[in-house]
């Protein structure tokens, strides 16, 4: 037990952490992993890139052309 803690502790990271989730409920551990997943995604901070007035009339442009 001790060994399997040291290891965790020694490769889990802020930026790549270990989770333990208890394998004999599938329920609870699904929701777990679930959570972990979420809060995962919302940590990255995501969204569309903000485009120039300049970039955004060139992709009408694009797209109209390839419409023909």
């Amino acid at each position: 037990m001790r060994a399997h803690e040291e290891c965790l502790s020694a490769t889990s990271s802020q930026t790549a952490p270990w989770h333990v989730v208890p394998a004999d409920d599938k329920y609870n551990a699904r929701l777990i992993i679930s959570r972990v997943v979420i809060d995962a995604l919302h940590g990255l901070h995501m969204g569309y890139p903000t485009l120039t007035h300049a970039r955004q009339s060139e992709l009408r442009a694009m797209r109209r052309h390839l419409a023909k």
